[in-house]
Order: structure tokens, then sequence, then C-alpha cells
């Protein structure tokens, strides 16, 4: 797509693949650029050093944003500890994170916010997710928790409850499946066209031997969480490649190390703070006896000095010394690769050139689609169950096997409908009023159905909206801890939506209106056409003289629940 005119949104724009891509943004002539961080500072020089190497641009031509994108916007500028350290941030933490995905959710979040504040059409993402949600230690969280359960079981005081919520809050899969959902979501309503990743391996491209890690033990189990989360990123992002109404996907996966940004002379920093030198005596050393204290200031001094050293500035990495930059950039070990070079490929991309390194369309042509064969050998399965159905004298409905409880609703709906009525003209002659009363009477009157229907979980609500019919578990709505939840008219109508069999009136006028759809939609075939351009042709629906369960759900999931497959 052409950049020019437009505004690209470049999160980690501070970093060193963030600040290449800003500065081979400039020739591509957007509009503007913002340049995200987490930290204020970051952002703020990052944009002043755009803003002193291109001075015929207007200062407001880059615009600086800064704040941690994976919480809410409250939390944004909070640091990790301290929303962990507070158990109501904490718990409001945990909500956002593996609770259900509501409007307030999506709105309150720090992400959505930024992008439908600035509205950018291209969105070029170096942050190292991976990083930021695997290198939350969920192994120390765990062992932390393990010795809380400890003193619990000894009847000893314990701080078991932060313990669990810490852990809570450490999960990777629920954090990164939110984050996914709710980039997504913040996507489509800022209208953005194209997104792209700046992905990672995790191990700069090396494999489970790996001898690097970022000073955990060897191998590093951290290390390793960190690229089975940037797998699961990419996956999640190759889904969101196949949604219809999603911007354009792409990732650039870089699988050597990053480097470099600077070489200098200077104090040596750790997590933003000098490493300051520390001194023990020979003449007075620690003993070693049947204990070692992993942290103890007992007989070390502090020389009040930094440690100062020649360094190569890395990036998120940090800054390594000579001999550290010499061995891992050593041919055969994970060597590197320049921001320009990511860079140069993020524009071409952007612009619809193909580099060859992008791993979203790489899956898509490595991935085995749906074959002809299958296709073929699908209607000698399908012909066969008819067979059965016919010598058993049973129809197969639903099991609530597959799921979601949607599914089995919509599938006993729609086949209660065609016990009833037959065709598609027999639902159209019908009043939702004596459609609610003949599935009455049928429900009433077939106990086998009845009892097939409840059984698998799917409650059938009466048309008085008040009375159920149900077994001893129901699928919806789902349990979240709680036995018993409050019943309203709105959690009524949203339980009934997603798993209830609904007798209602306003459901059977629903039902109509599915069937004149459909029956719309094939209005404009041109009689006798032939050809391959339409599928959901009179032919395919037994020109309306039947009313097929199966196929009337795909299509509900298709076109009125926006569920359809875009690529094979």
């Amino acid at each position: 797509m052409e950049i020019k005119g437009r505004t690209v949104l470049v999160l980690g724009g501070w970093g060193l693949v963030g600040s290449a891509i800003c500065r081979k943004l400039v020739p591509e002539k957007p509009d503007k650029i913002i340049v995200s961080s987490l930290l204020k500072s970051e952002s703020l020089d990052a944009v002043n050093q755009l803003r002193h190497e291109y001075p015929d641009h207007d200062p407001d031509f880059f615009v600086p944003y800064y704040g941690n994108i994976f919480v809410r916007e409250e939390y944004k500028d909070m640091q990790r500890e301290e929303i962990l350290g507070n158990s109501e941030r904490r718990r409001v933490l945990i909500s956002d994170t593996i609770g259900e995905l509501f409007e307030e959710t999506l709105k309150a979040s720090t992400i959505y916010n930024l992008l439908t504040d600035y509205r950018p059409e291209v969105i070029i993402d170096c942050i190292n997710s991976a990083t930021a949600i695997a290198y939350q230690d969920q192994f120390q969280s765990s062992r932390a928790l393990l010795k809380e359960l400890d003193k619990a079981k000894g009847g000893k005081d314990s701080i078991l409850y932060d313990s669990v919520e810490r852990l809570l809050c450490t999960l990777y899969t629920p954090q990164l499946i939110r984050h996914v959902q709710l980039l997504y979501r913040s996507m489509h309503d800022a209208g953005t066209k194209i997104y792209v990743k700046i992905g990672t391996s995790g191990t700069g491209g090396m494999g489970l031997n790996i001898p690097y890690t970022h000073s955990e033990e060897k191998p590093s189990s951290v290390l390793l969480s960190k690229s089975a989360v940037a797998g699961a990123h990419t996956l999640l992002m190759f889904l969101m490649g196949r949604t219809p109404d999603a911007p354009i996907t792409k990732e650039i996966k870089p699988t050597a190390a990053i480097a470099w940004k600077r070489v200098g002379y200077g104090e040596i920093m750790k997590r933003g703070k000098p490493i300051m030198l520390q001194d023990c005596s020979p003449d007075d050393p620690y003993t070693i006896g049947d204990h070692l204290e992993l942290k103890t200031a007992a007989k070390t001094k502090m020389t009040n000095e930094p440690l100062r050293s020649v360094f190569v500035d890395t990036g998120e990495n940090g800054l390594f010394s000579r001999g550290e930059f010499e061995a891992i950039t050593t041919p055969g070990q994970m060597e590197y690769v320049t921001p320009e070079e990511i860079s140069e490929d993020v524009i071409f991309e952007i612009k619809g050139g193909n580099t060859g390194h992008d791993i979203i369309n790489a899956l898509d042509n490595a991935t085995l689609a749906p074959t002809y064969r299958a296709g073929y050998m699908f209607h000698s399965a399908y012909s066969r169950m008819k067979e059965l159905e016919k010598e058993h004298k049973v129809d197969s409905v639903a099991f609530e096997l597959l799921g979601p409880p949607r599914l089995s609703k919509l599938l006993y709906e729609s086949y209660l409908l065609s016990r009833e009525y037959g065709s598609f003209a027999g639902v159209e002659k019908a009043s939702p009023e004596d459609m609610s009363n003949a599935l009455l009477k049928m429900i009433r009157k077939d106990g086998k159905l009845r009892s097939e229907i409840i059984s698998i979980g799917i409650p059938i609500l009466l048309p008085d909206g008040k009375s159920l019919l149900r077994g001893e578990e129901i699928k919806i709505p789902p349990f979240r801890g709680d036995h018993v939840l409050p019943s309203t008219n709105k959690t009524i109508d949203a339980w009934a939506h997603d798993g209830w069999v609904d007798l209602r009136v306003s459901n059977m006028a629903h039902w109509k209106e599915r069937f004149n759809e459909i029956i719309r939609m094939t209005e404009p075939i041109p009689v006798g056409d032939s050809s391959s351009r339409f599928i959901y042709t009179k032919d395919y629906w037994s020109n309306f003289e039947k009313i097929e369960p199966g196929k009337i759900v795909g299509w509900i999931f298709s076109y009125e629940e926006k569920g359809l497959r875009m690529k094979a």
C-alpha cells in the first residue's frame, strides 16, 4: 500500500529496530509517525533524536507516545511491581486478562485508546512481545507458590493469597490471547489497514542447545518460554491474517542477534541502573558451611563507584562487552543482522513487495489446506450416515461435543422447524406465534426428542420466557466459579442466544428472517447459470424444498456471525 499521507504507528519506536524503521519511513512521506515506547524518557529521546536528524520536518511530524500497551490505560505508566504489589490493582489485572472480554475491558485498555485516538492506517510492531510476557517468570512464581502452600499445610503464617494472585498475573497464554484480542478489536475500530510485527525466535535463530541466556541458568526455562510464547504469538497472528475484517497482517522474524545501536565507553547499565562495584576483602572472606546464603551483605563493601567500560549497545538485549560481542558473533554462533536490513524488509512489504521473509505468508504457503479428495470423500461418509439414520430410525442432530453450545442450539432449532414444516415455504407461511406453539407442542409430545436435547446440556426455554426444561447440567451459562447466578431478562436473553433452544415468539420471528435472507441471496443468480461463480444456489438449498440443519447453521456462522473462512 502507499505509505504517503498515512498515519504510521511504530510500537517500540525507541528500540534498535524501531529507530531504524522510523528513519526508513521518513522518505516515504507519511502524514505523521507516532513513536511509541514503554517509558516517557525513551519516547521523548527517540522523537528528539528524529527531530534533530530531520530538522526540515514539522516538529509535529514525529509524535511521542509512552506507556505499557499490555495493561489498561489507567496502569500504563506504572511499574509492574507497582501493579502486582496492590491487591486491588492485581484483581483488576487478573479480571482484564482471564475474564470475559466485555466492551468496558476493551475500551479501558491502553492499546484501544492509543489506536482510536490516532487511528493509524499502518502499524509496525517492534515490541518483543514474547520477552515482555515470558520474562515475568512464571516458573519463579510457581516455585514461590509451592513454598507458601507448604507453609499453609504446616499451619504457619503465609502470604498464600498474594502468591496465588501473583501467579495468575504471570500466566503467559491468557495474557498473550487477551493482547491479540484487544489489538484486533482496536485495529478494527481504528480502521488500521496493515499491521507488521517484528517477531522473534526467542533464541536468535539457535536451537535447544543455545549456550546463551539472559543470566538465568542454562538451559534456561525462561528463555525457552520466550520461544514458546513467540511461536504462539505467530500462530495467533496467522489466524488474524485469516480474519476477513482484520488488517493485512505480516511478521518479519529475525533469526540472529540484532546489533548495534552504538559503540561507546561509560557506565554499564542493568535494568536502567548502573552496576555498582562491590568488594570483599581476601583477609575476611565468607566461610562456606552447611548453608550458603544467596543474598547477603555481611562482608561485602560498596565502593559507590559504577562499573565503567567499553560496550556495544544492542538495544533491548542491553550492553555487551567486546568479549561477549565477539563470542556471540563468532561464525556458527548466534551471529547478527542489522536493524537497517530489517527496516528495509518492513517498508518493502508494506508497499506490496515480496521479501520472502514474511512468516505469515510462509505459513500460508506451507500449511496443508482442504483437499479435493476430502471434499469428494465427504459425500460417501454423509450418505452412509443418512443410510444408518434410516436403518436405526434416528436423526443425528447434535451431541455438544464439537461446540460451542450455540451450535447445538441452532442445529436443534432448525431441526425442529424441519420436522414441523419440512420446507422453506412452510416456514414462510407460518406466523411466529404459530411456530412457537407448534414447536412447544412437539416438545411436549416427543419425550425422546426432549430428552436428547436436555441430556447434552442444552436447556429448552418455553414460550413464556421463564419456564425452562433442563437436565442436571447445563452448558450455558458456563461455570466461572459460582454455582448460582442472578437472573434477569437481559441475562436470559444472552443465555438463550448462546446455548438454549428458544421457543419464544421473538426467536421464531428471527428464524423467519433467516430463511427469507437465504432466499434473497439466490435471487441475483441468473436463471440457468451453471458457472463456478455461485455456491449458494437454489440447487445447493435443494430448491428450498428441504430444511437441512447443518447447511443452515453453516450459513449462519459464515454470514450472520461473520465467521467465514477467507483463505484455503
